[in-house]
């Protein structure tokens, strides 16, 4: 008997393989936007954070009430002394501020500026900070190589501050705004002007002891974040992180919706063959097995197809456009997407449950 219902439902995928095609369309379409969605979402958060992100940094300390965001946060050395005092913790004061610079040529540049001792474990990181730290300088985000070189000289707006470029390297990008590291002198002195009086955005902790910092934390009278959790401190990056989950969901219940909506009317169109097969001698949850059995392999067929169609248009997307793709969140979708479109199936198992195979082989006749 498993055999015969196993026939079936093959008979019945080719038999009605149009509408079964319709609705694989449907999901593979769903699937194609949940894959690019995918890819933007982590695009924007790669544009909004990849800065922060490649920090050699394990937390980050901020001033109570900043909320992780660098321009809310303003601290003194006098909360850089007890981090100064701890043994096997790395700590360095870190400024951060948005400017424009503009060109010789009028055109103006947007710049996420980060300032950070040269002498501190960030400098390794960066690379080029010591002639930042010699002379007045920037080292600004390779993307930008292609319209500036290294003597270039811009000018901060607003200020009428003259800063060369010193060099370029894989910085990143900090709330869609390319990634400038400079000496923490030189971004004081953008920031405040001669009014310094070293203050700074932050200091940036590296250490396993949690313990430790935690304790360090609660003394300098600073709020310890750690790197990824100071991420929504980036300008926009928990609005786009909110829409994009919303938006995924979304997809997925109308995924549900759909294959729940078809199940149904193929369900009903089905009765009097439900009904045969109980009559036959096949168990209720056999039929159920079966009716299943169709749509995960249509989901999984669909879904599949759809995956591969938005990788495809994914690798055509410029640099212009913040789209990543990652092998985990596509197949999490995708998976996702199967179970939405189960839950969809399981609306219909009460008609199948429910088929009276006498009732069903009397409409036959």
């Amino acid at each position: 008997m498993i055999g015969v219902v196993v026939f079936v439902a093959r008979k019945d995928l080719w038999f009605a393989r149009g509408r079964f095609a319709l609705v694989g369309l449907v999901i593979g379409l769903v699937a194609l936007m949940a894959t690019l969605l995918s890819g933007l979402a982590n695009g924007l958060v790669d544009d909004g954070v990849s800065g922060l992100r490649q920090l050699p940094a394990s937390h980050l300390a901020f001033q109570p009430g900043a909320e992780s965001t660098f321009s809310r946060s303003t601290l003194t050395r006098e909360a850089l002394e007890p981090w100064d005092e701890l043994d096997g913790v790395e700590s360095a004061p870190i400024g951060m501020s948005f400017f424009n610079a503009r060109r010789d040529d009028g055109t103006t540049i947007d710049l996420a500026v980060f300032g950070a001792p040269a002498e501190s474990f960030l400098a390794a990181a960066i690379g080029g900070l010591d002639d930042a730290a010699s002379a007045p300088g920037l080292i600004v985000s390779d993307t930008y190589e292609d319209v500036l070189t290294v003597g270039d000289v811009v000018t901060i707006v607003g200020l009428d501050q003259e800063i060369p470029i010193v060099g370029f390297a894989s910085l990143g990008s900090y709330g869609h705004v390319d990634v400038a590291f400079t000496s923490l002198t030189t971004w004081q002195s953008l920031l405040y002007g001669d009014n310094a009086a070293d203050r700074f955005s932050a200091i940036a902790v590296r250490s396993d002891d949690l313990e430790a910092v935690s304790s360090a934390a609660t003394t300098s009278g600073t709020e310890l974040e750690t790197r990824e959790s100071a991420f929504r401190g980036s300008p926009g990056y928990t609005g786009e992180t909110q829409t994009m989950s919303m938006m995924r969901t979304f997809l997925l219940l109308i995924s549900a919706l759909v294959v729940g909506a078809f199940f149904t009317v193929w369900t009903v169109q089905r009765n009097s063959e439900i009904g045969l097969l109980k009559a036959l001698g096949a168990s209720t949850f056999y039929v159920i097995k079966d009716a299943i059995g169709q749509m995960v392999a249509v989901l999984l067929a669909a879904s599949t197809i759809g995956a591969l169609m938005g990788v495809g248009l994914g690798s055509l997307v410029g640099s212009s456009v913040p789209f990543r793709l990652e092998a985990a969140p596509v197949i999490s979708s995708i998976a996702l997407l199967v179970a939405f479109g189960v839950i969809g199936c399981l609306v219909a198992l009460r008609r199948i449950v429910s088929v009276d195979p006498i009732i069903a082989l009397r409409a036959r006749t």
